[in-house]
């Protein structure tokens, strides 16, 4: 095999979605195994825990897919982070990860681009493909685009990219290790201060069937991503408290001045007002307290990085079989 090929391993993760798993397998095999091929591929795919018939039967010399069967659902972030960590620890013989999804929104003629990019920036950050142009119907786009802002107002962090992306090998080890992997991917980059780029690429169109995110899963994929800023998170919500109390002190000192320093009259619920925003002052640090505790409890639990974790998750291997 020529050494200047570029070894890829390609991680995407399947639920119920086989028949677009099998276009996928195809369309990459038409564009890059060919006899000027300029990169070997491989596919380690994550089955999770679909309930339709998940065998795989088609392999080939050009390419050899791999299917690690979960043992339940665990959902696309957690499939990722488990096929990452049997990469890490199971391969030696690549160059690159490329993660995308198996319905063909994540194109697969994009790869070249991605590795382009890596190979540019000399191997030292991970690319991620922000898009351009996006597929979706415009009731997904408008919650899309709702989870970006809501996201950026309580983080301070801007995310316009999702999972397809292009891990250097060297890179990877710093991946796996991060506990924030298991609820997102591309926020645990973010937020663990991983070097990374973006390059613009449009979506696909889903090669059969239809997407599995709904609002549910929209919903719990943002939560997800915001969980893994929880430090500043609870840093936001101290300082929007501490306002809280202070306008509401404000607002109660402007009554009582108002009462005995001005010739002003003051409604006979003035005192009811007051134990109103003196309630408020409780509650709001109440949650003060409440999160400080949290907070400090989840920094007194200090756990050691596992890059083995993900195998108490696999049920079975299906390893690659030639024809």
């Amino acid at each position: 095999m020529n050494r200047e090929l570029k070894k890829i391993i390609c991680l995407t993760p399947v639920y119920n979605d086989w028949e677009s798993f099998s276009i996928l397998v195809s369309t990459i095999e038409k564009m890059y195994c060919t006899p000027q091929k300029k990169f070997a591929i491989q596919m380690v795919t994550i089955n999770d825990g679909s309930s339709e018939d998940s065998e795989y039967k088609k392999n080939t010399n050009d390419i050899l897919v791999e299917i690690i069967h979960l043992k339940a659902n665990v959902g696309h972030q957690r499939a990722i982070a488990v096929g990452l960590q049997y990469i890490n620890d199971t391969k030696s013989d690549f160059d690159y990860v490329v993660v995308l999804d198996s319905d063909g929104e994540d194109k697969p003629e994009d790869l070249v681009y991605l590795v382009s990019k890596c190979e540019t920036e000399n191997d030292t950050k991970i690319i991620f493909a922000e898009r351009k142009k996006r597929q979706e119907s415009v009731f997904f786009k408008m919650g899309y685009f709702i989870y970006k802002y809501i996201f950026y107002v309580l983080t301070g962090q801007k995310i316009n990219f999702g999972n397809f992306s292009c891990i250097p090998k060297k890179l990877l080890k710093r991946v796996v290790v991060q506990d924030n992997l298991w609820n997102h991917y591309s926020g645990s980059i973010i937020q663990s201060k991983t070097p990374f780029s973006k390059v613009l690429l449009n979506k696909g169109k889903r090669y059969a069937g239809h997407s599995k995110m709904n609002f549910t899963s929209l919903v719990l994929h943002g939560l997800s991503s915001i969980s893994v800023y929880f430090d500043t998170l609870s840093v936001r919500i101290l300082k929007l408290s501490l306002f809280g109390v202070l306008v509401c002190f404000l607002s109660v000192l402007s009554i009582l001045y108002i009462k005995f320093f001005t010739e002003a009259s003051i409604p006979g619920w003035a005192s009811n007002l007051i134990l109103i925003i003196f309630s408020i002052i409780l509650q709001l640090f109440s949650v003060t307290l409440i999160v400080l505790l949290m907070q400090l409890s989840a920094r007194k639990n200090i756990k050691s990085p596992s890059e083995r974790i993900y195998k108490e998750f696999i049920d079975a291997i299906q390893m690659p079989t030639t024809e």
